[in-house]
């Protein structure tokens, strides 16, 4: 099995993301962490590429040197993977790309619509060497309740709801970091974070794309310069109905996201805390509950039933299909540039709509 020289842009040791994915790259075996630019402080970038063992010399505290040098070099990395605050996603992408590097990038793409649209107008033939981090549709049962749609088990859609709630910004004194702060986060706040994962499952699961939405946002935590709250209709295509609801906010939930369909002939749900099962019912009052690698899944898994897949493996996943992907081979199922220039339009009509007292606001494209 071949394996892949990465580098990492952000995430030095002890920030979450940064060592979700080191975690996720070592599940799949089919990657090595040969270089970074770790921190945008240099002793912190330095001492970060110490920690995981990097040679001195791929140890960067320029990312823009970083791009350069790693295209340069006979042995030079093959994946860019971003994991720093919003605002940099794009500067430190175009670098990459620019060099001939393909990226790996944390969502949401960009702090504007305008800027995504830029970037994507710039990068149009690159689109399939820009990932995103669409952790969720990376998960074996998501892609079961997509196969299952897609085979007609629910019969034509009807409704779809998708909520995404947390309760780690509840407190008035939780330190959100760079998240809360506009210049670096995005105006989104959850809309952003979260709620544009919740927005991408729901269309990748489905099929359907959504057409406009009418949108309440809310700063439920006093002070706060980016919405922590949101409950937001959905109108897709073919007259299919649907709600997302999203929140920081939301006491007692971890991270409660799920997703429910409603067709002519049955309903479905998946449950991110429960990832491993998906639950079919029926009017009849009959629920089948549908277990990860059983043997009516086709949809392949990592490890055998009874063994639970959780967020790693739905990372490790990502990256599976990502090295498949600089192999030569088809990742039909991957997020690219679209779906993150998709997230940016779903956060710019929330917030349009959220302004204009719940409007209804269609999606651009």
């Amino acid at each position: 099995m071949k394996t892949w020289p990465v580098g990492m842009i952000g995430g030095a040791p002890g920030s979450f993301m940064g060592d979700v994915h080191r975690r996720a790259l070592a599940l799949t075996g089919q990657f090595s962490l040969v270089a970074g630019c770790l921190s945008r402080h240099p002793q912190q970038a330095l001492e970060a590429g110490q920690a995981l063992g990097l040679d001195p010399a791929r140890a960067y505290t320029d990312w823009t040197r970083m791009a350069r040098e790693e295209a340069a070099r006979p042995d030079g990395i093959a994946l860019a993977i971003i994991v720093t605050p919003n605002a940099m996603h794009l500067p430190v992408a175009a670098a990459f790309l620019d060099a001939g590097i393909p990226v790996l990038c944390e969502k949401p793409l960009a702090l504007t619509l305008e800027q995504a649209r830029h970037f994507a107008i710039r990068f149009e033939e690159k689109t399939n060497d820009m990932i995103m981090a669409y952790t969720y549709s990376g998960y074996a049962m998501v892609r079961e309740a997509r196969r299952l749609v897609q085979t007609g088990a629910l019969g034509a859609l009807r409704g779809i709801q998708v909520e995404y709630l947390q309760d780690w910004l509840a407190d008035a004194d939780s330190d959100g970091g760079w998240r809360l702060d506009p210049r670096t986060g995005g105006a989104g706040g959850c809309v952003g974070d979260i709620g544009t994962h919740a927005f991408h499952l729901a269309e990748f699961v489905s099929g359907l794309r959504c057409e406009a939405l009418s949108a309440r946002i809310s700063h439920l935590v006093a002070g706060r310069a980016v919405p922590d709250d949101a409950q937001i209709q959905l109108r897709f295509a073919d007259d299919t109905v649907g709600g997302l609801w999203v929140s920081q906010v939301a006491t007692g939930c971890g991270n409660a996201l799920r997703l429910r369909l409603f067709g002519e002939k049955a309903g479905l749900e998946w449950n991110q805390e429960q990832p491993d099962t998906l639950v079919l019912s029926t009017m009849d009052g009959c629920q089948t509950h549908i277990a990860r690698a059983g043997s009516a899944v086709p949809t392949p898994s990592l490890l055998p039933r009874g063994h639970p897949e959780g967020y790693l493996e739905a990372f490790a996943r990502l990256y599976a299909d990502t090295a498949g992907l600089l192999g030569g081979h088809n990742a039909p199922l991957l997020p690219r540039l679209d779906a993150g220039l998709r997230g940016q339009e779903f956060i710019e009509a929330a917030l349009e709509s959220g302004a204009r007292y719940g409007a209804w606001t269609a999606l651009r494209t």
